[in-house]
């Protein structure tokens, strides 16, 4: 079975993560910016998507996979869903609007 090449920026960086710590990490000198992406997609993809739609070359791109977690609600139990980061390194003085 053949891996699924991702050519489109749109499919491979789903939605950026904005929290509090991905916020603080946008001010550093080199500015870290974190977006949700499928779990099929690399290093190389996000490279490619980053530069497709914002025209800036990344650094170096980490990716991190968050597990799903058991829950309990009331006496139900459940699983939270997982999801899959890329943590993507910028050039000095890159900023990105998501707005």
């Amino acid at each position: 079975m053949a891996r699924t090449q991702y050519n489109q920026a749109t499919i491979v960086l789903k939605r950026p993560r904005i929290t509090e710590k991905a916020t603080f990490m946008t001010g550093n000198k080199y500015p870290v910016f974190t977006f949700e992406i499928p779990f099929l997609a690399n290093k190389l993809d996000v490279k490619r998507a980053i530069l497709a739609k914002y025209n800036v070359k990344p650094i170096k791109v980490n990716i991190i996979v968050m597990p799903r977690k058991k829950v309990m609600v009331r006496r139900t139990s459940g699983m939270t869903a997982g999801v899959k980061k890329a943590l993507v390194f910028m050039p000095i003085g890159t900023n990105i609007d998501f707005i």
